[in-house]
This record gives C-alpha cells, sequence and structure tokens, in this order.
C-alpha cells in the first residue's frame, strides 16, 4: 500500500470534486452530570470559557486543511451543555469555521447549538441568533416532573416549556426538542402525550430517544446492582409506535430511527453521520474522521479522538505545534501530556461498508448498498450477505428496491440486529 498521504494533499486531490462534510464542536461542560449519560462531561463551575476557545481555534487553525475541497454543510455545537458556552466565544469559533469552509450549493450552512432549558430563555436565544446560530436543539427529555427528577434533569415542565417559547419569541430559523421514552413507570398514553405536546407547539424537528443505560454511568452502575427500575421490553415497543403514529399524524414524517420532521427540516449534520460523510470534530473528546481514496487502491478512512479532559485538551491544543494536527498520519495512538489527541483507528473499506450498513439503514430512505460498496471499492453482494438479505426480506424486516435497502417502519425495533446479520 502506498503511503498514507496527510490532509492537504488529500483534499487537494478533491478540489475540482468537492465532498460534503460537516464539523463538531464540543463543549465539555454542564451543570449537573445526568445519571444516563456517557457523554464527556464535567462539571466545573468556574471553567475558563476564553481559554477554551483560544484551544478550540488554535486547534482548528492546524485541522484547517481538511476544509480543502469539503463543502462543509452543517457545524453542529454539542456537549456537554453548549447554550452555557458564552455567546460572544461561541461566535469566535463559528466566525472562524466560517471563514475557512466552502458553504454548500443549496443554500446556509446549518449551524445547530444543542441547549439545556436551564441555560436557555428568550435572550440567550436571542444572542445565538445574533451571532450567526441557525437551529436550536433542545433537551426537554420529559414533561413529567416526577420522570425529569429521575433523569436528573435540572429543569421541570415549566422550565422545558419557558425555553421553547423563549427560542420561539426569540425567532430562531428552527427549533428541535428531544424526548426520552422508555422510562420505568411511564404508560404508552403518556409517552403519546408529550410527543403531541411538543409538536402542538409548532416544532418542525422532534427526536424522540429510547432510554438507553450504558456502561460508566450511575444509571449502568444502578442496573449492574439490579437497583435500577426499567420498563418492559413490551411497553417500550407500544410506545415506539405510539410516538410514530401521534407524530406523522401531526405533519412530522419518522425519516430516521429516532427523529421527526416537516419537509426540509431534516437536520442536516447528523444526516451526514448516517449518510457516511467526513466530520471534523474540535473540542475535548471530539471525534474526526476522513476518506482516504487513492487510485487503484481500496478507499480506507481514518478516525481520531482528542483528549477528554479539557485541561488536557487545552494543554495538548496550546502546547504543540499546529503543523502535527493537520497530518492524519501523525495522530498519536497514546494519550500525551502534549498531545492534542489519544487514539487513532485505522478504516479499511469493509470496516467502512459495515459502517454505512448501520447507519445507513437508520434512514426511511435507506441506502444504496451497491453503490456505497462500488465508491469504497469492494464488493457489496457476498454470497454471506445476499443469503442474509434474503432471510431478512422474507419475514418483512427488510425491502429492497433495486441494489437499495431500507428497514420498513414496523420493523425499525429490530434495526440493530438487522443491520449485524448484513455484516
Amino acid at each position: 500500500m502506498a503511503s498514507e498521504p496527510n490532509v492537504s494533499s488529500l483534499a487537494a486531490r478533491d478540489a475540482k470534486d468537492p465532498r460534503s462534510a460537516g464539523v463538531y464542536v464540543h463543549f465539555p461542560w454542564c451543570l449537573a452530570k445526568c445519571p444516563y449519560c456517557d457523554f464527556v462531561s464535567w462539571v466545573e463551575p468556574g471553567a475558563d470559557h476564553r481559554a477554551y476557545t483560544d484551544a478550540v481555534l488554535r486547534e482548528l487553525e492546524g485541522r484547517a486543511a481538511l476544509f480543502e475541497g469539503r463543502q462543509i454543510a452543517s457545524i453542529f455545537f454539542g456537549g456537554g451543555t453548549p447554550s452555557l458556552w458564552e455567546a460572544a466565544e461561541l461566535e469566535r469559533v463559528l466566525q472562524a469555521v466560517r471563514r475557512l469552509a466552502t458553504p454548500p450549493p443549496y443554500g446556509e450552512i446549518e449551524v445547530t447549538v444543542e441547549c439545556n432549558p436551564t441555560s436557555l430563555d428568550e435572550d440567550k436565544a436571542r444572542a445565538l441568533v445574533d451571532v450567526g446560530v441557525n437551529r436550536l436543539s433542545i433537551g426537554v427529555q420529559s414533561l413529567s416532573d416526577e420522570r425529569l427528577r429521575f433523569l436528573g434533569r435540572l429543569h421541570d415542565v415549566g422550565g422545558a416549556m419557558a425555553a421553547i417559547a423563549g427560542a420561539l419569541r426569540a425567532k430562531a430559523p428552527r427549533v428541535s426538542a428531544d424526548l426520552i421514552f422508555g422510562v420505568a413507570g411511564q404508560t404508552v398514553a403518556e409517552a403519546r402525550s408529550e410527543a403531541l405536546a411538543l409538536a402542538d407547539l409548532g416544532l418542525t424537528h422532534v427526536s424522540c430517544y429510547q432510554l438507553t443505560i450504558e456502561a460508566g454511568t450511575r444509571f449502568g452502575e444502578l442496573a449492574r446492582r439490579g437497583r435500577l427500575p426499567l420498563a418492559d421490553d413490551g411497553a417500550v415497543a407500544e410506545a415506539f409506535v405510539a410516538i410514530e403514529a401521534a407524530l406523522t399524524g401531526r405533519g412530522l414524517a419518522h425519516y430516521e430511527v429516532s427523529n421527526y420532521a416537516a419537509a426540509g427540516q431534516e437536520a442536516r449534520h447528523n444526516v451526514g453521520y448516517w449518510h457516511g460523510d467526513e466530520y471534523l470534530g474540535l473540542g475535548c473528546g471530539a471525534f474526526g474522521f476522513a476518506r482516504i481514496e487513492l487510485p487503484g487502491e481500496s478507499a480506507h478512512g481514518v478516525r481520531w479522538r482528542n483528549a477528554t479532559r479539557p485541561e488536557a485538551y487545552v494543554r495538548g491544543a496550546i502546547e504543540s505545534p499546529t503543523s502535527a494536527f493537520g497530518d492524519i498520519a501523525s495522530v498519536s495512538t497514546a494519550a500525551d501530556a502534549k498531545g492534542l489527541s489519544i487514539s487513532r483507528e485505522e478504516l479499511d473499506a469493509e470496516t467502512l461498508l459495515r459502517e454505512r450498513i448501520m447507519l445507513g439503514l437508520r434512514l426511511a430512505s435507506g441506502f444504496d448498498l451497491a453503490g456505497a460498496a462500488a465508491a469504497l471499492g469492494v464488493r457489496g453482494w457476498t454470497p454471506e450477505r445476499s443469503r442474509a438479505a434474503e432471510w431478512l426480506e422474507d419475514r418483512g424486516r427488510i425491502v429492497r428496491e433495486g441494489s437499495v435497502l431500507r428497514i420498513p417502519h414496523r420493523a425499525w425495533l429490530w434495526c440493530d440486529d438487522t443491520a449485524s446479520r448484513l455484516f
């Protein structure tokens, strides 16, 4: 195999045929750690926002070569709780990315900020809109005070509704809200009514996630000890179906397993992940991914991750030479006191195809298996995969339309198992 090119040479190769990519910026701090959350987040009330912003800008400077030959479709500020980030500091990052980014041909770049109701009111929403944010995603999670307390949330139902109202009054171009269902004690009727309550506010995007218990979280430890009340699988499945019927009845299409949107209001950033697009991760704990395609070879990719402790990330970003950031081949494979990245993963073409299957099948539209395989330079329909597809098709768990595979809505409950059978 030829030696791996650095990001700059890779980008230059694509200058005449730009690919779509997204930018993810991680803000690592929260007011409290939710017991179900396994994202990188820290509770540090005295966090230095300006120093962190400086570090992100330093990383961006070093990673800038990734923008060459890429159309940036979306910028997503996630966390943590990005609505805690001072708007002026967030603006510094946003403007720096915009200066380097080539926007998509179909319009402006989607800019999303994740928000918690405890740190979002009309004034904060307006400040974010004023600096260029055009999409707010609000972590409502529940419209029951009892379940909000169980989930460790700091807001109540009134606070959630006030945050949404403030975002709408601030004329945020797009407002989305998240719900968690499948919580012990929640009835199917309650899950349905909460989804409807959000849709009836005029929201054009709603995300509904099943509560999952992750290792390394407080809920994970309680579950391991048998001390966490869990919802019955049958009730969770019924809630999933009821939520779908409720939201589609309000005109929100069920376009992805956990997401509903009015026409044209889909979360472009997340759709990029599901389509297998490249992404540049900036900030503490952020992941980045780039494909490498050389003539005569199967495509492969590299995924790397930044340091997960804020102080290590800031130190690495400030002290490391920026020339190292843009060279994928130099990303370290172990934690380094002065290193920005803590891991690097090689992804061969077969691994990339398995990821395309796993992510593409989450979309209602499915994905083109033959097209994805051809783009990666590998065989899509192996005998084993063909037999698995026939087995799934016979049981109504997939639909084949030419080379496009998709999962019918009624079979989305088995999405992960379906994808694994096609690996």
